[in-house]
């Protein structure tokens, strides 16, 4: 008993400590000077006539104007040490983490960013539902006989290779420039990839409990149902979780392809004001999105397979 509940802290621990240590390491790059801080954010310009107030500028090309300066005798500039604009510190994120919520967007048609959110999570879960629709069967039936593996996976082998951005042009050509081009890329990215490892996933069943089914006088259509199946399913259950945060990298690549919507776009329209904290935030909330939902799914793969700790 003690030490299962050790190792439960112990997991905790190790697991708390995994997002502890990039954020330490974060902190002391943002907050300590002499780690990197490689340019000069100017509080005074002094005698430096093109440098303005807030700007920032590489350290060599500051010192080396206040050493002019004082060799001119004239006021040199002064600054602080800073990172560049593209790394905000992490308290400055935290803070965006709430007043992006909140602040309007700079563009007054352009969406929230709750809405932007909204918008992708449904992409994401439409287009993962219809890779998973074809996938998952596909897949079982490849990988349980040898007939179907051989007709189906040449092709899907060969189709996987094929980089699903490649086919944006083309999808907004048949599909025009709304959700549709984006679902068709997430499902393209993630299909083919599905149908292979749902294949291999359900080839590892163990051959003894097939056996065991057609000495007790099933058939191949009931040994699929009723043996192959329930077998495999937990294993499924956790390739799908997995496949599932595919489905996220490839959203992003396909919100780039003629779309002023989604999460992507609030990303890019965030970068090109420089307010590099909401990006910094936004990157943040899908992965914490991401992360939330795989542990829900994997909470409920517990209860539904409880005979096996495969889908754990």
């Amino acid at each position: 008993m003690h030490d299962s509940v050790f190792s439960k802290k112990k997991k905790l621990l190790l697991g708390l400590g995994s997002f502890l240590i990039p954020i330490l390491i974060w902190s002391c790059v943002s907050y300590l000077p002499f780690i990197w801080h490689p340019q000069v954010q100017i509080t005074d310009s002094g005698s430096v006539s093109y440098l303005q107030v807030g700007t920032r500028i590489e350290k060599t090309a500051f010192y080396r104007e206040a050493q002019q300066a004082v060799d001119a005798g004239k006021t040199p500039p002064n600054g602080i040490l800073v990172n560049p604009i593209y790394l905000p510190a992490p308290h400055e994120v935290a803070k965006a983490l709430v007043t992006s919520f909140t602040t309007p967007p700079q563009q007054p048609d352009a969406p929230w960013l709750h809405q932007s959110l909204w918008h992708s999570i449904k992409i994401v879960f439409i287009a993962f539902f219809i890779s998973s629709l074809i996938g998952i069967p596909l897949g079982i039936l490849s990988g349980f006989s040898a007939t179907i593996s051989r007709l189906t996976e040449p092709f899907v082998e060969f189709f996987r290779y094929l980089p699903a951005p490649a086919f944006g042009a083309l999808a907004v050509a048949i599909l025009g420039i709304n959700d549709a081009p984006k679902i068709a890329i997430i499902v393209i990215g993630t299909l083919f990839q599905q149908i292979l490892i749902i294949a291999n996933t359900t080839r590892m069943v163990d051959r003894g409990l097939i056996e065991a089914g057609y000495t007790l006088g099933t058939n191949k259509a009931k040994s699929l149902f009723h043996v192959v199946i329930p077998a495999a399913l937990p294993d499924i259950y956790r390739d799908l979780r997995v496949l599932l945060g595919w489905a996220w990298t490839y959203l992003i690549v396909s919100e780039l392809i003629g779309a002023t919507s989604g999460i992507t776009w609030f990303i890019t329209q965030q970068a090109r004001y420089q307010n590099f904290e909401n990006v910094y935030a936004a990157i943040l909330i899908i992965g914490v999105i991401g992360l939330v939902t795989d542990v829900m799914l994997m909470k409920l793969g517990e209860r539904l397979f409880k005979w096996k700790a495969g889908a754990k």
